[in-house]
């Protein structure tokens, strides 16, 4: 009796532990490989707001409204002030009304034109009576062009009244107040583009030979990576550090950019060296950090490391404990904690 009690406990403990025990996560591994590399030197830059407007006015008069305050995104078209228009509210009414009359005018003269005309060919009516009736014809329509293109001079002149902005994007300048006096050219506000930059950085000869126009390069902005495309190498340079402006084209991303804000970019030298090398899905971020996960005995360690450079779907990375040989996780590491235990799928 005393046996079965105790193989019975034994029995129980044993499935305790098995159902205690953590799963083995499933995971793909590759190998860490020392391989020669291009070192890499940095370069740091300007960004500039590849759009910048100083908005003026077309038009003169008293402002009536404006719609905007410093610091305010604005989008394209969007109305920034109105100036007052009543006296050129009242032309236009009084006009489009000769407008209306002259039209008129034009189709009664243009029946009795028709109406001589079929009657001159049946010489039912004089020459004269025919030709007045021409006369009239043309003189009314003249003046319906006359008066339609006066009309649509207001016109352009009320839409003046309306400044709108020319592009999206940030006032970063307002100029005016309401009920103040404008004149025609008066700047009202200046408006940036903070999405479309220009990147300048001040390379050496020996970089830029190996630069390609339209090329796309990994640029750093405000701890951010952008996609910039490289636009333009200036051959006017500084003389004394024998460095010549080269532009790029980047879209910003969802953040705000301020125009001068540095930006870093990397070049490979012509100079190699030895790193160690892995597939960059090896590299994840996790509590702030660039971090591996290495197989030992069976359980994910953790390993914080520092990216060199990239090449490719590789990425040479350093840090204290990589060696040569090394098993880092590629595929599941997203799902694996420090000391957690592994089993490897494509060993």
């Amino acid at each position: 009796m005393l046996k079965k009690i105790i193989l019975s406990t034994v029995f129980a403990l044993c499935v305790l532990n098995a159902q205690e025990a953590p799963k083995a996560s499933l995971v793909e591994v590759e190998i860490l490989k020392k391989q020669e590399i291009n070192d890499l030197q940095e370069f740091v830059g300007t960004v500039n707001f590849d759009k910048k407007s100083k908005i003026a006015s077309e038009s003169s008069g008293l402002i009536k409204n404006i719609n905007f305050e410093g610091g305010q995104k604005v989008k394209k078209d969007e109305v920034l002030v109105n100036i007052d228009s009543d006296i050129l509210d009242a032309q236009i009414k009084a006009l489009q009304a000769e407008v209306n009359m002259y039209e008129v005018q034009l189709k009664n003269a243009k029946k009795n034109y028709e109406r001589y005309m079929a009657l001159v060919e049946k010489k039912s009516i004089a020459q004269k009576v025919f030709d007045d009736s021409k006369t009239d014809f043309d003189v009314a329509n003249q003046n319906f062009i006359s008066a339609k293109a006066k009309l649509n001079e207001l016109n352009i002149q009320k839409s003046k009244k309306v400044i709108k902005a020319p592009f999206s994007g940030v006032i970063v300048e307002k100029s005016i107040n309401l009920n103040e006096w404008l004149n025609q050219g008066t700047q009202v506000a200046t408006i940036v583009n903070t999405q479309e930059l220009e990147i300048v950085f001040n390379l050496p000869i020996s970089f830029i030979n190996g630069l390609k126009s339209g090329d796309i390069y990994d640029v750093e902005v405000a701890n951010k990576t952008l996609k910039a495309t490289l636009f333009a190498a200036i051959p006017s340079g500084d003389k004394l550090t024998r460095t010549f402006p080269v532009r790029f084209k980047a879209e910003s991303f969802d953040g705000f950019v301020f125009d001068g804000a540095s930006a870093k970019i990397k070049f490979a030298k012509d100079s190699k060296s030895e790193a160690l090398v892995i597939n960059r899905d090896a590299v994840i971020k996790r509590f702030d950090m660039d971090v591996v996960f290495a197989v030992v005995e069976n359980k994910a360690m953790m390993i914080p490391v520092k990216i060199i450079t990239y090449s490719g779907t590789n990425v040479a990375i350093e840090a204290n404990g990589l060696v040569d040989g090394m098993e880092l996780v590629t595929k599941g590491n997203e799902r694996i904690f420090p000391d957690m235990p592994v089993q490897i799928l494509n060993k």
